[in-house]
């Protein structure tokens, strides 16, 4: 194959690494343009796939201080920007949850690569090693310290993707409807609510909020005040798991991300930042 056919026969194994070490699309692309200009042309290289990897995930963590600089100054919750893919029963591929890549901000650049790496690519510490110019022994230190990290913080619970679903329609008919009897009963008492609108668009606050008591009359209130004419609603999977997509009219206006414990719901991830919404197929 020519340099050409050799890129886009890993573009989709690039885009995922990048992805989930970036938690964001639109960089995501840049760092994929940046790795094949530097690829662009190349010959007789004797393993491309790990060449490649190489040059996207150093691109990746050099785009991480652009990224953090960037959250610095961000209004509100900062929350990834979604993949949204049709609901699939059978393939959730290498998909790593909204709630994961939220616990895997907390990591280092270099922490979040070898354990997205390890954890979800399968690389062996030596490869890794390889890929981010450290030592083996070094490579080993970040990923225990990285796995130990997020098993402290990893959502508690993974819901069966048809429980996750129908619990999924619960709560949205119950906020469509302002429902807040429907919708105090889909909650689980201890619930959060992390509100992404980047100062762009309406968002349930600057910080996260905690508690059932709170969030429901927040939620059915909000929606009383300030209704949306018209929103459409369509179940989609986002980053692997079923999830709602609103419109209003044609145009993304909010993806709704629910992490699921039993039939009640545990932690609500809406983002309404357009400029997030904006790669989203409505299709």
């Amino acid at each position: 194959m020519n340099s050409t056919e050799e890129f886009v026969a890993h573009r989709e194994l690039l885009f995922s690494i990048v992805y989930n070490v970036l938690g964001s699309v639109a960089d995501t692309e840049d760092v994929l343009q940046e790795t094949w200009l530097a690829w662009s042309g190349r010959s007789g290289v004797e393993n491309p796939r790990a060449y490649l990897v190489r040059i996207a995930v150093n691109a990746a963590l050099a785009r991480r201080t652009t990224i953090n600089r960037r959250k610095e100054d961000y209004v509100g919750p900062w929350l990834p920007e979604p993949v949204v893919t049709p609901i699939d029963p059978v393939e959730r591929a290498e998909a790593v949850s909204l709630a994961m890549l939220v616990v895997l901000e907390t990591l280092t650049p270099l922490e979040r690569a070898v354990f997205v790496l390890h954890e979800v690519f399968g690389y062996a510490h030596p490869e890794i090693a390889e890929i981010v110019d450290r030592t083996p022994v070094a490579v080993r230190q970040l990923a225990h310290r990285a796995k130990e990290h997020v098993q402290a913080r990893r959502p508690r619970y993974t819901a069966d993707p048809q429980v996750r679903l129908e619990v999924t329609q619960r709560f949205i008919d119950a906020v469509v409807g302002g429902d807040l009897n429907a919708l105090m009963e889909v909650l689980a008492p201890d619930v959060t609510l992390w509100a992404d609108g980047g100062g762009k668009a309406r968002a349930a606050g600057l910080r996260p909020v905690l508690g059932r008591d709170k969030i429901a009359p927040l939620i059915v209130g909000d929606g009383r005040r300030r209704p949306v004419p018209s929103l459409g609603i369509r179940y989609r999977a986002v980053n692997g798991d079923p999830s709602a997509l609103l419109l209003s009219g044609d145009t993304p206006f909010a993806v709704i991300v629910l992490e699921v414990e039993g039939d009640q719901v545990t932690g609500i991830f809406a983002i309404t930042n357009p400029d997030k919404l904006a790669r989203v197929a409505v299709n």
